[in-house]
C-alpha cells in the first residue's frame, strides 16, 4: 500500500485504490466489520476517515497478508492484541519503505 495523502474523507474508489481491491470487497468489509462506519452525502455515497482506512488497514493486514478468515479478523479486532499488531504492522510498513529504499539505492550503484 502506497503513502496517501491525508483528507478528511475519501470515496470507496480512492480506498479501493489504497489497497489495490475492488469497491466491491470494501462495501463488504464494510457490511462485515461493524467498526467501519462511513458517513455519507447526499447522493447516498460512502465518504471514509482517516480511522476508517487504519481499520481497513488492519483487516487488510489480517485477512490478505496475514490468511486470517474474516471470523479470525474480526476476534482479533475485538481482542486487546490488536495493539500489539498495530505495533507489527507498523515494522512491516517501516520494513517494506527500508526494502523499498535499499532497491532504489542498488538500481542507482
Amino acid at each position: 500500500m502506497d503513502e496517501q495523502p491525508k483528507k478528511l474523507f475519501y470515496t470507496i474508489g480512492e480506498v479501493a485504490a489504497l489497497f489495490n481491491v475492488n469497491a466491491s470487497l470494501i462495501r463488504f468489509w464494510e457490511k462485515e466489520f461493524e467498526v467501519i462506519h462511513p458517513q455519507r452525502n447526499r447522493k447516498g455515497n460512502r465518504l471514509f476517515t482517516q480511522k476508517d482506512l487504519d481499520y481497513f488497514h488492519q483487516i487488510y493486514h489480517l485477512v490478505k497478508e496475514q490468511g486470517h478468515t474474516l471470523q479470525g479478523a474480526k476476534e482479533k479486532l475485538k481482542s486487546k492484541t490488536i495493539e500489539s499488531e498495530d505495533a507489527r504492522l507498523a515494522v512491516a510498513e517501516n520494513l517494506r519503505k527500508i526494502k523499498a529504499l535499499l532497491l532504489e539505492l542498488k538500481e542507482l550503484c
